[in-house]
């Protein structure tokens, strides 16, 4: 049987074996549907049928084996489009490329059993299955990094939209400190001005050093010990407060919250989603924080209603540099951030051997839960 009758015969077998490997790419894939790990995996197969039986040169087919046959006019393929969304989807480059190191072997293996002899024509169709794989390969490389270029130039641009506005606000404290007399009522009002700057910045610097620290290392290092949640809860209250003084939070304990913190890390945690919370909320409505004691664990939820986060991107927003798409969300302005601050409080729930994990619909708004085992 011709490869191409063949994977054009039992797509939906091929299909299965790739969508059963696409889950195994942790974390990403980890609520993704059928549907999104299948992706466009449908049209890249029935693509690389056909190129198995078009006709080529030995410079079309030379121009190929370097990723650069000619795209279809006027459209992209189905495998760039690929690469898009698994890099929107927080796949690694590399889990991109083990999708079609899968898709080979899978196709070879399930094609050559049934096969009774190899023939030139056995060995043509392998040549140019490899060549279509390597093709459709090279055009996902091609747009995952391009996205990923422009989510790292658009971090940068927000990394230096969020700073400017603190420190203009610490600059302009300073030049009034020196320039005019002092008035104890008005000093008071800068040194608030100047604490909520310092704290936003402090924010945006502790989440770059730990997301550094991850991509060094891998891992976040926890120095947990025996403590009440209460210890961690009020100071992360104070610290939202600051950065945004005209947001209401309200909290709430039940039970007992005593079980094995990193204080530090376990405060980032809480800073991270109030912060994040705040940002996004409605402005009639509060953000909730409780805490909660259960048998087994302490857990945690900071909810607030506002822009919901689509299904599809439940999971991508724990990836750094992610962010919800631009829209003021019904309060005036811009939803805006540096992507990391979801990242960090992820990995560091998980140096606690815990789980963050995050709801959103139109009942209960957004709510993200932390739960840490005793």
């Amino acid at each position: 049987m011709r490869l191409s009758l063949f994977i054009t015969q039992h797509l939906e077998s091929i299909l299965a074996e790739w969508e059963a490997f696409a889950g195994t790419q942790l974390p990403s894939a980890t609520h993704m549907s059928s549907l999104a790990l299948r992706d466009h995996a449908k049209l890249i197969l029935t693509t690389i049928a056909t190129e198995i039986d078009m006709a080529q040169t030995p410079h079309q087919q030379q121009e190929k084996s370097r990723g650069l046959a000619p795209d279809a006019p006027g459209e992209e393929s189905a495998a760039a489009t690929h690469g898009t969304l698994r890099q929107l989807s927080g796949f690694s480059l590399i889990q991109l490329t083990a999708e079609f190191r899968a898709l080979r072997a899978t196709v070879l293996r399930l094609w050559l059993p049934r096969l009774s002899a190899v023939t030139a024509t056995t060995a043509s169709d392998m040549v140019r299955f490899n060549e279509a794989i390597d093709q459709a390969l090279a055009e996902s490389v091609v747009t995952y990094t391009r996205r990923a270029g422009a989510a790292r130039d658009t971090f940068l641009a927000i990394l230096g939209h969020d700073l400017r506005s603190p420190l203009a606000t610490v600059a302009l404290a300073g030049a009034y400190l020196v320039a005019a007399p002092p008035d104890p009522d008005k000093i008071r009002e800068i040194g608030k001005k100047v604490q909520r700057g310092a704290a936003s910045m402090t924010s945006m610097v502790n989440d770059l050093l730990e997301y550094a620290r991850v991509q060094l290392d891998g891992e976040i290092p926890i120095a947990a010990e025996m403590m009440d949640l209460m210890e961690i809860c009020q100071p992360a209250l104070e610290n939202a407060r600051a950065v945004h003084p005209a947001c209401p939070f309200e909290f709430a304990a039940t039970g007992d919250l005593r079980a094995r913190f990193d204080r530090h890390r376990m405060q980032q945690v809480l800073s991270n989603l109030l912060n994040n919370a705040a940002q996004y909320r409605d402005q009639s409505a509060p953000v909730r924080m409780t805490a909660a004691g259960e048998a087994d664990a302490v857990v945690v939820t900071v909810q607030n209603y506002g822009q919901l986060i689509p299904p599809d991107a439940r999971q991508a927003i724990f990836d750094p540099m992610v962010r919800l798409p631009d829209d003021d969300g019904g309060n005036g302005r811009s939803l805006r951030s540096i992507g990391l601050g979801l990242f960090i409080a992820r990995e560091i729930t998980a140096g606690h051997g815990g789980t963050l994990e995050v709801e959103s619909d139109a009942q209960r708004g957004t709510v993200f839960t932390v739960r840490i085992p005793r």
